[in-house]
């Protein structure tokens, strides 16, 4: 997904619906991967620590659930801004001009400034 970003060929339409897309897309399979991989992590330490060495188990699997944590948390704010900046309230609110005059808000037949 994130090559695709890459490729792309940034025209305007691009912009406003294919490029968040893929992004939201390629996060969430990161985010996705990242989380199957430490289970994978987790399951390895458990089946070749735990009988062993029982003290040592606990703070490697600490060690290795640090970093992937840090990561999670200052990506998803991110995610959380594309998501709604593509998809929550638009900021490009189009009134038609029937229902801008209905409303008052007309002089000379400009719209003015609200």
């Amino acid at each position: 997904m994130f090559l695709g970003i890459l490729t792309s060929r940034y025209a305007e339409e691009d912009f406003l619906v294919s490029l968040p897309r893929n992004l939201i897309i390629g996060l969430v399979t990161l985010f996705f991967s990242i989380a199957s991989m430490m289970v994978a992590f987790g399951a390895t330490v458990h089946i070749s620590l735990y009988h062993k060495w029982n003290l040592v188990f606990i703070p490697i699997a600490f060690v290795g659930f640090v970093p992937v944590t840090l990561f999670a948390l200052l990506q998803f704010p991110l995610l959380l801004d594309m998501y709604s900046s593509s998809y929550g309230h638009d900021i490009f609110i189009q009134i038609s001009w029937p229902q801008h005059c209905a409303k008052g808000n007309y002089k000379n037949r400009a719209i003015k400034d609200d």
